[in-house]
């Protein structure tokens, strides 16, 4: 099940790693059009920038920057004080340990809740983006999915003895 759990946190924050990609790539897109614009002025044209930059931008985003949290989970990347922990005991550290992946835990299976909750309202109300009018409860999907794989990775590691961490 770890094995499961930890390619899947890998290919999504591979698929985050794609969306910031391509967020970096229309980006460039969009500023060399402002270049470009500025010296069409010079002689009386224009060259347009990307329609819907911002609306494209916030709801890749919003996608592409939850989808790393699993990953991050996994791989023990959050902050971490590991200095202050090593003056106690090793049964103290093992208690604060179990103590965070429950808090971990709890934390993203809030954050799932709440989006799934936030996706309904959204859905319900047919929110569209202001410029786009692109549909904005899609976008909800990937972070809800990520909230939800960030939860089972970190219930999962508190069961982990510290020599398999």
């Amino acid at each position: 099940m770890k094995n499961v759990l930890y390619k899947a946190a890998s290919w999504f924050a591979v698929a985050g790693g794609l969306l910031a990609l391509l967020i970096a790539v229309v980006t460039i897109v969009n500023v060399t059009a402002f270049g470009l614009d500025k010296i069409a002025r010079l002689f009386d044209a224009n060259f347009p920038a990307i329609i819907g930059y911002e609306d494209f931008v916030s709801m890749i985003v919003s996608s592409a920057a939850l989808m790393f949290f699993p990953y991050c989970q996994a791989h023990h990347g959050h902050v971490a004080v590991d200095v202050f922990i090593k003056m106690f005991p090793d049964w103290f550290a093992r208690a604060v340990s179990v103590l965070s992946g429950i808090l971990m835990t709890g934390l993203a299976l809030f954050l799932g809740y709440m989006m799934v909750n936030g996706l309904i309202e959204v859905r319900g109300d047919n929110t569209l983006s202001a410029i786009l009018g692109w549909p904005i409860w899609p976008f909800y999907v990937p972070g809800i999915i990520s909230m939800f794989l960030w939860a089972a990775i970190a219930g999962s590691q508190i069961f982990e003895r510290e020599a398999d961490v």
